[in-house]
């Protein structure tokens, strides 16, 4: 076939491309410029550059290597403009709103996988390969295709592809869903590829240091827009009283505990952000339990837009072990999701997802919690 690999320039992009050679595809290999790396945003104490993990110059260049070592042409999609549309404002917006997006999600589907589809289409490819650790398969029966995990657990990327439609599913390959981090490291050393000991990044890629806060205040600077920063306000416990006073809402997020800035006789957590009135709530380990939860934007992957419960395994962020609970389809793409025991820190901005055994159901946002 004539398949379209996205090429990032790390291990696992390259090990994809390197497979789908072998077995004797028509490839062509494509990066994207996602974040203008000359804005200076993204620099440390002595406003010197930090390294960059968004598709740096750098991070093309190997592609770009990887690309000739395999004999690929390749390509560069400058991207920039999206990007900080779809992706790194919204995420701004989020944290305003008192909410703690995950932007990795909407990056693949809403981005990646639709810029890609739409360019491999013009050039006549039939498939798009990503190094997802994930998996996709076609039921004749049910006439759909359906995602599942990858075989390596631990490297399971499928929760960062709920989104894809249908239409997405039907042209995407992963050729890594069936192999463990050691097997494609070792193929990548096998093929020579120069990034075959290449470091992962873990952190948000246009944020490379970790410090959100950090990123927002810097990003609406150089828009002119700090107005829109939330500034000071109280932080209140469960019942109102005011216990301290906060530096802005889009320093905190559920759970948190350290570097709330309070001293009390038992260890204080963030429960609740309530953006309309600048607030911090915080209280106690059990006050971060709910049960229930309210998803939109759901997207269902096994089957068509069910009308009865749904029983599935949920999970409520990337790292959260999921655990069984009662989907109920609502009106207008929402969901109703009850767990069958409570669960820590529900966060609105989070992607939740909806598994059977290692399949994808499908998944949707946190966009409102409920106490247990």
């Amino acid at each position: 076939m004539k398949i379209a690999v996205a090429m990032s320039g790390g291990v696992d992009s390259s090990a994809a491309a390197a497979i789908l050679k072998e077995q004797g595809h028509d490839l062509i290999g494509f990066s994207m410029q996602l974040w203008n790396q000359r804005r200076g945003i993204n620099i440390d104490e002595n406003g010197d550059p930090l390294p960059s993990r968004c598709c740096s110059l750098d991070d093309v260049y190997d592609a770009r290597r990887v690309a000739e070592e395999l004999g690929v042409p390749f390509y560069v999609l400058n991207l920039e403009g999206e990007f900080e549309r779809d992706v790194v404002q919204p995420f701004v917006a989020s944290y305003l709103n008192g909410e703690t997006p995950i932007p990795c999600v909407s990056c693949n589907s809403r981005l990646k996988f639709a810029s890609l589809d739409r360019l491999a289409a013009s050039l006549g490819c039939e498939k798009i390969a990503t190094g997802h650790y994930a998996r996709v398969e076609y039921d004749w029966v049910a006439n759909r295709y359906r995602l599942f995990r990858g075989r390596n657990v631990q490297k399971d990327q499928s929760y960062f592809l709920w989104e894809l439609t249908q239409e997405q599913l039907s042209r995407s390959l992963f050729p890594l869903g069936e192999m463990s981090k050691p097997e494609v490291r070792g193929l990548a050393r096998d093929h020579h590829l120069a990034v075959a000991e290449k470091a992962e990044s873990q952190e948000i890629c246009f944020v490379p240091d970790g410090n959100y806060a950090g990123f927002i205040d810097r990003y609406l600077a150089s828009e002119d827009e700090s107005s829109r920063l939330p500034g000071p306000g109280e932080i209140v416990d469960t019942e109102g009283e005011i216990v301290g006073q906060h530096t802005g809402i889009h320093r905190f997020t559920i759970g948190q505990r350290r570097g709330i800035g309070i001293a009390g006789a038992r260890p204080l957590h963030v429960v609740a952000i309530d953006a309309a009135k600048n607030r911090i709530v915080v209280g106690g380990q059990d006050q971060l339990l709910s049960q229930e939860f309210t998803a939109a934007g759901v997207n269902w992957i096994a089957f068509e837009n069910p009308t009865t419960p749904v029983q599935a395994h949920v999970r409520v962020r990337y790292r959260h072990a999921e655990a069984p609970a009662r989907i109920t389809p609502l009106e207008n793409g929402r969901a109703r999701v009850i767990f069958d025991e409570p669960q820590r820190a529900i966060t609105p901005g989070q992607a939740t997802v909806f598994y059977n055994d290692d399949e994808v159901v499908g998944g949707g946002w946190i966009v409102k919690g409920r106490q247990a």
